[in-house]
Parts: C-alpha cells; sequence; structure tokens
C-alpha cells in the first residue's frame, strides 16, 4: 500500500470521529426512555376506577307523583279556565269550570231521583205489607190445623166409642140368643109358657137390630176420621200454598226494591258528577300543559283537560344501562350523577377529583328490558354524599348521565381490558368457567383478574 492510501485511510477515520450525536438528541432520547419508564410504572400503580356509563332523567319516585292528565268528568264543554300553563297549584285550587251539553240536565236528574226514591218508598211499603199478610197466614195456618186436629181427635174418640158399643151389642145378642135357646128347650119340656118364648125371641130380634146400628154407627165414625184426616191435610196444604205464594211475592217486592235502590245509586253518580263542574287540583304542582280549549268545543266524559306535573317529595334517576353490563350491578353500589344544564367536570377513573357531579346508591334494577337489550336502573341520593340540587333545578326530566362505580384497578388493566373489549369484573356469585385458576377471587385483585381472562382468550 503505498503513502498516498494509508494517508486517505486516516483521514477518514479522523472525519468520522468528528461526526458525533449533538446533545440534544442524547438529552431527547434519554428522557423518552425516562419517560417510558416512568408511564409504564403508572401504569402498574396509577388507581382506576372501573365504571359502567349509563344515560336517563329525573322523575318522581312514586308513581303519583309524576305527571298525571286532568280528565273531563263528564260530557260537556268547557266555560272558564282558573289556571295558566306554567302555574303553580295546591291540592283542592278550582282548574276549569265546565257544563253539560243540556242546560236542563240538573232539574231532569232531579226528578229521576226523586221518583226513584218514590219507587222505592212504595216498594218498601208493599214488602212490608207482604211480610204481615206472611205473619197473618202463619197464624191462620196454625190456627185451621189446630182446629182439624181437633176434630181429628174428636173422630178417633167417636169410633172408640162405636167400637165398644159394638162390643156391648154382640156381648147382649150372645145373651139373648142363649135365652132364647134356653126357653125354647124348656118350652119343649113344657117347662115354660109360650109368653117367655116369645119375649126371648123379640129379645134376641132388638139384639141384633141393636149391633146392626152400632156397625152401621162405627163405618159412620171410621168414615168422618177419615174425612177429618183428610180435611186436615187439605187445610195445612193449602195454608202452605198461600203462605209460599205471599213469600214469592215478597222475594219480587224485595227484588224489586233492590234494583230501584240500584238505579237511584246510578241516579246518585250522575247528579254527582253533574254537581262536580268545577274541576280541582288533585295534588300539588304545576300546570305543565292546557289541552282542551274554552270555546264551544265538545268534551267526552274522561277526555284530558291538562296535563299536571305534581311536586315531588323525592326524585330519583332512571339510567338505562346496557345489558352485558347489567350483572355486574346490585342495589346499593355507589353512582356518580352528572345533571344536566349544572356545570360539572366529571374524570370517570377518578371520582374523587371530578367537580360538580353527585353521589347516588342504586336502588333496583328491573328485572327486564325494554325490548331493545336496556335495563333501567333506578338511583337515589347518597346519603352519605352532598345533597342533590334542589327541585328549582332537579326538575322531573331533566337528563342525566351516570357512571355506576364497580372496583379500583390499575390503569394498564383498564387499558388493557378496554382494548379487548371484556366485561369490567366477572360476578362474584357465579362459579368460573373450566380451565381457569381461580386462587383469588376477590375482586380488588386487578392482577389476579387479568391472569383469569388471559387464561379464559387462550
Amino acid at each position: 500500500m503505498s503513502s498516498h492510501e494509508n494517508g486517505w485511510q486516516m483521514d477518514a477515520r479522523l472525519a468520522l470521529h468528528g461526526v458525533q450525536t449533538p446533545r440534544a438528541t442524547r438529552a431527547l432520547s434519554r428522557l423518552l426512555v425516562v419517560m417510558l419508564i416512568v408511564s409504564v410504572v403508572l401504569l402498574i400503580v396509577t388507581p382506576w376506577q372501573q365504571n359502567i356509563p349509563g344515560a336517563g332523567r329525573v322523575i318522581a319516585f312514586s308513581p303519583e307523583e309524576r305527571p298525571q292528565n286532568i280528565e273531563s268528568p263528564l260530557d260537556g264543554r268547557i266555560v272558564q279556565w282558573h289556571v295558566v300553563e306554567g302555574q303553580s297549584v295546591k291540592k283542592g285550587d278550582p282548574i276549569v269550570d265546565m257544563t253539560d251539553n243540556d242546560p236542563s240536565i240538573n232539574e231532569r236528574l232531579e226528578q229521576e231521583r226523586a221518583q226513584t226514591a218514590l219507587t222505592i218508598s212504595q216498594g218498601e211499603l208493599r214488602v212490608k205489607s207482604m211480610e204481615d199478610r206472611i205473619r197473618s197466614l202463619i197464624d191462620t195456618q196454625r190456627t185451621g190445623v189446630n182446629a182439624a186436629e181437633l176434630r181429628v181427635k174428636m173422630a178417633v174418640e167417636r169410633v172408640a166409642a162405636a167400637e165398644q158399643a159394638l162390643a156391648a151389642a154382640r156381648a147382649a145378642r150372645l145373651t139373648a140368643q142363649l135365652n132364647l135357646d134356653r126357653q125354647q128347650a124348656l118350652a119343649a119340656k113344657g117347662l115354660t109358657s109360650t109368653r117367655n118364648v116369645e119375649l126371648a125371641v123379640l129379645d134376641a130380634a132388638q139384639r141384633d137390630a141393636d149391633v146392626d146400628r152400632s156397625v152401621a154407627s162405627l163405618n159412620a165414625a171410621r168414615s168422618e176420621r177419615g174425612s177429618f184426616d183428610a180435611e186436615w191435610q187439605r187445610t195445612d196444604a193449602d195454608a202452605r200454598t198461600r203462605i209460599d205464594e205471599a213469600r214469592a211475592t215478597l222475594a219480587s217486592g224485595l227484588s224489586d226494591v233492590a234494583k230501584a235502590r240500584a238505579e237511584l245509586a246510578k241516579v246518585e253518580v250522575r247528579v254527582s258528577r253533574q254537581q262536580t263542574q268545577r274541576v280541582l287540583a288533585p295534588i300539588d304542582g304545576t300546570v305543565f300543559r292546557v289541552v282542551a280549549r274554552q270555546s264551544g268545543e265538545q268534551l267526552k266524559s274522561g277526555a284530558p283537560l291538562a296535563v299536571l306535573v305534581p311536586t315531588s317529595n323525592k326524585n330519583v334517576v332512571e339510567l338505562w344501562v346496557d345489558g352485558n353490563d347489567m350483572p355486574m350491578i346490585q342495589s346499593g353500589r355507589t353512582v356518580r350523577i352528572q345533571f344536566e344544564g349544572w356545570p360539572a367536570l366529571q374524570f370517570t377513573g377518578w371520582p374523587s377529583i371530578a367537580v360538580g357531579t353527585f353521589g347516588g346508591r342504586v336502588m333496583m334494577v328491573d328485572s327486564t328490558d325494554n325490548g331493545k337489550g336496556k335495563f333501567r336502573v333506578l338511583v337515589e341520593p347518597d346519603p352519605n354524599d352532598q345533597p342533590w340540587p334542589s327541585n328549582h333545578y332537579l326538575r322531573q326530566g331533566v337528563r342525566a348521565n351516570g357512571w355506576v362505580l364497580l372496583n379500583t384497578v390499575p390503569v394498564g388493566w383498564e387499558i388493557w381490558r378496554q382494548f379487548n373489549g371484556f366485561p369490567p369484573v366477572i360476578a362474584p356469585d357465579e362459579p368460573l368457567p373450566t380451565g381457569i385458576e381461580a386462587a383469588d377471587t376477590d375482586l380488588s385483585n386487578g392482577s389476579a383478574k387479568g391472569e383469569a381472562v388471559k387464561a379464559k382468550s387462550k
């Protein structure tokens, strides 16, 4: 190699040594490395509050304090309004005066009510008369049956007397026949006179007549007894028939009275509705909208007249959350609320430094969705946090954004979860899927949760 070539190489090495990295570049690179290391450390140690977002509005907790329609109590038209839109009213304040389509309806209803009352009075008199008649028939039945029973008893006694008379007559005839036989035997021997025989024959004939007469009397007594028995049964049956007819008439009268009273009740309702032609406020609130017009417009009973927004004693926030997040929400969870129109600065991951937001607590979660995969969550004020704005600002219908607070995890874990689209937490009451190590199920341990989700993804 020649001296010329050696000199050229030496000059090249000297030129390379003269080219150096600028000091600013080196400082910037060191700063970037430090920032990278600090960022990694911050991602590991900086806490992040997981949350579930939701949007909704302010409503009254009690259904009676939610907006309601004031309806027409009758068929008619409006005479005069006593309120305007936006006016506050108290319970019992007049809202509107109405009148019926028929100007003489009140007089006609009064006449109908008087006629119905008269019908009831007359029906009650008929009922009372029938009750008295039934009591008289029962007394008559008792008297007639007793008399018939006495006659039957007398007939029984006559039959017994006739039977005894018949027995006596037969005994007398037997004695007379024995005497006749004895006299005839004596006459044949010449021991008695013909006169005695004739007297014995006459006595026997009389005794036969007595027996026949006694038999006839017994048959007559027995026939009379049968007649009295039939009369007793007829008397009792006739009395029962008349009593049953009277009771049927009484039942019909009672039914007529009941129908008349029902009709009177209907008339009273109609009269009451016509008398309540001034519609009053059912609850304290504000007139939101006047629907019906004060003119010749005809309104049906039940037609809306105005919309009243009651003054609510307890407002809650109605949030709608996604169905994927619903299993992580339980009653008692802490919520941060941002109300529309109220200045606020919200840091979802650091609620402690948020400004203008208010604390809430989950009251309940609906058992079903709204048909679009959204579930309603009711949030009440947190008693341990600052109170919500007054009703002057927090009116029903004010929109609100809410964040249901879950667990505290590192920022890096949350970023990794967001990139992968995993849920914030796994429900603690459900078993972990097969193949996932569940050595530590504490939801506050973000690293253990990360390992579980990694295993699941693998």
